[in-house]
């Protein structure tokens, strides 16, 4: 099996603005009554992400633990008193869409498609705060031919990469053995380290790596820049076996 990062990695987003996201959120409001803006709402949730350690710290480290979306808005807007009549999967959906501009990275269908007819598993291990459903309806958007047999986000299960106990929990479902799975993502640290230290083959793709991103993996790794390099390696590899 290969199991793939989301963001930078399938996906490619191009910008990130969240203000315009919680714009559209308050947009939606039944009820403001000290009628706060989106920036007063904005500036308290950059405020909670660093409290829950979201946001990357003066130490570099980010929290090992993930706090669902929906109990983060839930204390977002009612602390304003603010009451929006949609349920928490709108809420996040109505923010993701304006916040998010994407584009699925490029030659990731082909990649898959060769994956496949090679009957080679695929699967997802994301760092989100999103529900679940709403990564997997957001992969199945930009990628719609994807197989993949299961989709984790780390919202639904406690732990972000780099712990081992998500990466643990993608073997369980997938029935294999560390030396059986590579994993492909952008992140030096949370998917090239994190993989890698628990005996799965780390693959680092840089094709859409953020240009802030100057973290260098620790571990040893395959590099690439477009999905291609990777089918002639397993290309290669196949006709040597």
């Amino acid at each position: 099996m290969i199991m793939f990062d989301y963001g930078q990695t399938l996906v490619d987003f191009k910008s990130f603005e969240p203000l315009k996201g919680t714009r559209a959120v308050l947009n939606q409001a039944s009820y403001n009554p000290e009628n706060i803006s989106a920036e007063e709402v904005q500036a308290l949730a950059n405020e909670l992400g660093k409290d829950i350690g979201r946001v990357r710290q003066d130490s570099g480290k980010e929290s090992l633990l993930e706090i669902h979306n929906f109990a983060f808005q839930n204390y977002l807007y009612e602390y304003f008193g603010i009451e929006i009549n949609k349920s928490s999967k709108e809420v996040e959906k109505i923010f993701q869409d304006d916040a998010f501009i994407g584009e699925k990275t490029t030659n990731i269908e082909e990649f898959l498609e060769f994956l496949d007819s090679m009957n080679i598993r695929t699967a997802v291990i994301s760092n989100i705060t999103f529900s679940g459903d709403s990564l997997k309806e957001r992969i199945n958007s930009y990628i719609p031919s994807n197989k993949f047999e299961f989709i984790i986000a780390s919202s639904e299960y406690v732990f972000r990469k780099p712990h081992k106990r998500i990466f643990e929990m993608a073997l369980r479902k997938a029935k294999l053995n560390p030396a059986d799975v590579w994993y492909c993502g952008d992140n030096a640290v949370n998917d090239v380290d994190g993989a890698s230290f628990c005996g799965i083959f780390p693959v680092w793709y840089k094709g859409a790596l953020e240009s802030w991103n100057k973290n260098i993996p620790e571990s040893n790794c395959l590099e690439i820049n477009d999905w291609k390099e990777l089918i002639k390696i397993l290309n290669e590899n196949s006709k040597v076996k």
